[in-house]
């Protein structure tokens, strides 16, 4: 009854419209901004930096005449456009022509069109933090989710944004190209004239690229809204696509869980165990990889290979659960690091385990993976693991330690921590991985669905200006109940829990911090080129200019421009 009652009151409160359900705008509608729009049907293209309003048209400083872009060889560029009007339509259809230049055309195919649907969000308001939110934020819709569709109903006096995506093809000559999009009501069509300028430089295929990416994964997450088994055909048939996504945007590394509830249910769905611990009669143990083995594979087989990363030999509950055949049902056993009854449940699996890795071949790329503990009991679960095999290797996503700095070889600090350069240096000489996160703390940079749309391009410019590997985010997809509606979740910001949508459904924000990743690729790229140039000037310019991209006294408004500026300068190299 309770189950039935809330989808009434949350379908009751939802738009319907022939595609997407959306609440209803917590802003109140403005008649008088409407009564200035004279056409019934409006289309143009608009900055790219912040969320439109879903009640409320676009002003003319967010209206763009047209879209001049500049574009290297194999990039995926992108921009947001608006439909807005005084006038009810069935369908509005959205497509695009061919780009074609002189001598050369970038076929329909490389162009994507597509609505942008609003979700539910929050606003930060006066806080500091966005972890543990004890106090009522304001609501408001966000432009993020970009719809799989090329058509909506359009409902008059709303502002419609839509997604326009160019891949540009690998052998596509460089030159100057033009191209149009267009909107078709039904009894008229609008045209936008736009040109993208490809250059002569060619960016490699993701899985070429170096920036390390880290987006935790929840396939149980996936399974629970698909309604399937998880691991079974159907729900890898789900995940593929899903996983596709992750992996064109450089994802390195595969998140598996060795034990239930890591995080001490934290997310709407928890992770459960991917190996099935099984204590004997005898009180030996055995154990069951089947679930592991077969996830791995199946994201190796995505092109994510560069670590396998096992959560959590530290859990929150410090809750170790396992089947017990004397007792003939599942056990909890409730230890701490340090205590003698932790590393007799830990030490027999980790010893089984290295076996199994080796004869999987994967041992060389599997870290037992922590977030951040006290450092007594980090220091007490790494003397188990380096005795149970001294070459197997640890991650860490957590503070800076510097009695730890080459006990990981994946090591993740916060945003506003500094690794010193010694360090680093002597890291990077091993050929250890240095990354930084952000997480619910952080109210910006981030990406939530509250944060400024440059700001996911930010954090990987900022990777760069401090000589780190990558990025780290939990979650790429620990959605919630109503995850295309409602952004919201637990006590933390809007979105941080997960970054796409479900059916292989993409995000501004995750689209611009991919954006952030191919800036990071240019850059490694143009540095080499102007070095092997001697174009000194110009490269003591882009590390300047890099160089403000740091993690000290960040003022978010000037984001924006400072994406802007950067990306405009590496592009004119």
């Amino acid at each position: 009854m309770k189950v039935h009652l809330f989808l009434i009151l949350l379908f009751s409160s939802l738009i319907s419209r022939a595609q997407f359900l959306e609440f209803k705008d917590p802003k109140a509608v403005n008649p008088q901004a409407w009564d200035i729009v004279k056409k019934p049907a409006n289309f143009s293209f608009i900055d790219t930096e912040f969320s439109l309003s879903k009640s409320t048209p676009p002003s003319s400083s967010q209206q763009i005449l047209t879209w001049n872009a500049k574009a290297w060889k194999n990039e995926t560029i992108h921009t947001q456009l608006a439909f807005w009007g005084t006038t009810d339509f069935q369908t509005i259809q959205l497509s695009a022509s061919p780009l074609t230049s002189d001598q050369a055309t970038i076929s329909a195919d490389h162009i994507q069109i597509h609505p942008i649907t609003y979700v539910l969000s929050d606003l930060p308001g006066d806080l500091k933090n966005g972890c543990g939110i004890n106090v009522k934020l304001d609501s408001i819709l966000v432009a993020d989710r970009i719809d799989n569709s090329q058509s909506f109903v359009y409902q008059r006096k709303e502002t419609r944004p839509i997604w326009l995506s160019i891949a540009i093809p690998k052998n596509t000559s460089a030159g100057l190209y033009n191209g149009k999009v267009y909107v078709n009501t039904g009894s008229k069509e609008i045209a936008l004239d736009y040109t993208v300028q490809v250059a002569s430089h060619t960016l490699p295929d993701a899985d070429e690229w170096s920036y390390h990416l880290d987006l935790w994964q929840n396939p149980y997450s996936v399974a629970r809204h698909h309604e399937v088994e998880p691991f079974s055909t159907a729900h890898f048939e789900k995940l593929t696509p899903h996983i596709k996504l992750l992996a064109d945007a450089g994802q390195k590394s595969i998140t598996a869980t060795l034990i239930y509830d890591p995080w001490n249910g934290q997310t709407y769905d928890k992770y459960d165990a991917m190996i099935k611990w099984v204590k004997a009669k005898d009180g030996s143990w055995r154990f069951d990889y089947s679930v592991f083995d077969t996830w791995v594979a199946f994201m190796q087989n995505q092109g994510i290979d560069k670590f396998i990363n096992c959560y959590s030999m530290i859990p929150w509950n410090l809750s170790f659960y396992y089947f017990d055949e004397l007792s003939d049902k599942m056990e909890v056993l409730k230890a701490k690091p340090g205590e003698e009854a932790y590393e007799k449940h830990w030490l027999p699996f980790l010893i089984d385990f290295a076996a199994h890795l080796k004869q999987k071949g994967w041992f060389e790329k599997t870290t037992i993976a922590m977030d951040e503990r006290p450092m007594k009991d980090m220091l007490a679960a790494i003397n188990i693991i380096k005795k149970a095999d001294p070459d197997f290797k640890i991650s860490l996503a957590g503070t800076y330690h510097e009695e730890l700095a080459f006990e990981l070889i994946d090591y993740c600090i916060t945003l506003g921590e500094n690794m010193p350069t010694e360090i680093l240096e002597k890291r990077k000489s091993l050929g250890y991985n240095t990354t930084a996160y952000t997480c619910c703390s952080e109210i910006f940079p981030n990406t939530f669905t509250n944060s400024g749309y440059s700001e996911s391009v930010w954090l990987a410019w900022n990777s760069v200006e401090r000589g780190f590997d990558g990025y780290l985010r939990w979650a790429y997809d620990c959605w919630n109940a109503t995850p295309d509606q409602d952004t919201r979740y637990g006590s933390w910001l809007s979105g941080d829990t997960y970054l796409i949508y479900p059916d292989n459904t993409t995000s501004i924000r995750f689209e611009r911090l991919r954006e952030g990743i191919q800036d990071a690729e240019k850059i490694k790229i143009i540095r080499e080129y102007l070095h092997k140039a001697k174009r000194e000037d110009d490269l003591e310019k882009l590390n300047k200019l890099i160089s403000t991209f740091n993690n000290k006294d960040i003022k978010q408004e000037l984001i924006p421009k400072q994406v802007k500026d950067g990306k405009s300068f590496l592009n004119s190299l």
